[in-house]
């Protein structure tokens, strides 16, 4: 109990006073009502929280997905997208119970930065055109191209609460006062852009929130292999970043580690209720579960009194939050999109050669979309490994009269062709030595190296083999084949 009231009842609200503008403005972004950001915030927080297998993470509508939901909002209609969300959780809560969450760790993280940056420029160069006054356009490319022209018949008020609201975002960051930068930079702009319109009397367009909340029809849809696609890309997409972000939250603190299926569950529970209810799909997110972090949460209790805070305040502070423009929001959501281009990560992908992974991604989810980017991505990681694989040393010399071959590594089919083209060289009936130094040997390799074996005695060759390593070549020949890599010390 003197944690809860002492750690997370004050990290709560700090939470809350992050969560709320990014619920709002994520919403925006989505194409959704405005209130769906508000109740996934909601289900995130408290039932997710009270469920999670990541204490300190904190859930909610996440940057990640909003590309995703807007494009399904369009094709489905909202009403669809609640049940796509709803049906997706379902699915998660199988996926937890199964246990497969590490399964979904296995995609190279290049992919994964590379697809949040492409979100991200996505985002921003829809939010741009709210910023201006005007609406998002069917396509990043086409935002991208149309700017000029948005620029052109711009509304003089928007633009200037959105730049007014970026600027604050940025120059919080660089604050060195203590005292001031414990206020979440969010709250500070959003706060300051609306009080801006409010005392102005500019005539922008601000939320609009129902009058009263009713629960969302879920409408089935007319395309059921579209909205089986449409399912496992949200519940896929979802489950990867509230993993990657329970993974980066445990490097944060040095208490509990994350239990990933249960988290998997917790999210699975927490975008069902959402789905129902008439909210947005959520995920775990880094900016408030290190906001939560820094704010000294010490248990799952500050994600869920996160959660019942944004409900009081969505429940008896509607008219507040109808004050906020929405350029003010999209200022916001333009500095989220920035940020989730993340220079730190490039670098480090480039000193391990993966940052042709995370442009492909990049570009595949901006100029095409989403799915086919992460997939472009996928495909060139797979590309990488084989590469990886292929390479086998395969050195070769002839001293009085006889050929030396060595070979070290990992000998697999990808390498068949190297070694192919190297053993080639040897001509019929020449004597040999081969060395193998190798770690492993798969079936193709072996029915390779085996097969010239005996195709070169046939010349009247001899062809000695000595594994210095491991033997793994001797045990094929008679049949009993190795089936893994000695551990360490064996």
């Amino acid at each position: 109990m003197n944690d809860l009231l002492r750690r997370d009842l004050p990290a709560s609200l700090v939470v809350f006073l992050v969560a709320v503008p990014l619920s709002l403005g994520i919403a925006l972004a989505s194409g959704a009502p405005i209130i769906a950001g508000l109740i996934g915030a909601v289900a995130g927080g408290i039932l997710t929280g009270l469920l999670a297998g990541s204490p300190l993470q904190v859930s909610g509508p996440a940057a990640g997905l909003t590309v995703v939901v807007a494009g399904l909002v369009a094709q489905f209609g909202w009403e669809t997208m609640c049940l796509i969300t709803a049906c997706a959780g379902g699915l998660q809560l199988v996926m937890g119970w199964c246990k497969v969450a590490r399964g979904a760790l296995i995609i190279a993280p290049a992919v994964v930065h590379g697809m949040l940056a492409g979100i991200g420029i996505s985002i921003a160069l829809a939010q741009i055109h709210v910023v201006l006054g005007g609406g998002p356009k069917s396509s990043p490319l086409v935002n991208l191209i149309r700017i000029p022209e948005a620029l052109g018949v711009m509304n003089f008020a928007a633009a200037g609460l959105g730049v007014l609201t970026f600027g604050i975002l940025v120059g919080w960051k660089k604050l060195k006062v203590p005292a001031l930068k414990a206020i979440p930079g969010p709250l500070v702009a959003v706060v300051v852009g609306t009080l801006v319109s409010v005392l102005a009397k500019l005539d922008v367009k601000r939320v609009d929130l129902p009058d009263k909340f009713e629960l969302t029809k879920l409408v089935p849809p007319t395309d059921w292999g579209a909205f089986v696609v449409a399912v496992l890309t949200v519940a896929v997409i979802a489950s990867i970043e509230s993993l990657l972000c329970a993974v980066a939250t445990d490097k944060l603190h040095s208490g509990v580690r994350s239990n990933l299926d249960k988290e998997l569950s917790a999210q699975g529970a927490g975008n069902l209720a959402s789905g129902l209810l008439g909210g947005l799909p959520i995920t775990g997110v880094i900016v408030r579960s290190s906001a939560n972090i820094s704010a000294n949460a010490a248990s799952r209790w500050s994600a869920v009194l996160h959660g019942v805070w944004v409900l009081i305040f969505a429940a008896f502070l509607g008219g507040v939050i109808e004050q906020i423009p929405l350029a003010v929001l999209a200022g916001l959501l333009v500095h989220v999109g920035v940020n989730l281009v993340n220079l730190h990560h490039i670098r480090e992908l480039k000193t391990h050669s993966e940052h042709p992974i995370y442009f492909a991604t990049v570009i595949g989810v901006t100029c095409i979309n989403l799915l086919a980017g992460v997939g472009l991505g996928v495909a060139l990681s797979i590309f990488f490994a084989l590469r990886r694989l292929s390479n086998t040393g395969v050195t070769m010399e002839q001293r009085e009269g006889k050929w030396h071959v060595q070979i070290t590594g990992t000998l697999t089919f990808a390498s068949v062709p190297k070694l192919n083209a190297e053993l080639s060289r040897i001509p019929a009936g020449d004597p040999v030595d081969i060395d193998l130094a190798v770690d492993f040997i798969d079936h193709a390799a072996f029915e390779s190296l085996h097969g010239w074996r005996q195709n070169h005695e046939k010349t009247g060759g001899h062809v000695d083999i000595d594994e210095t390593h491991e033997e793994w070549y001797k045990p094929a020949v008679e049949g009993k084949p190795r089936a893994a890599k000695s551990l360490p010390g064996k």
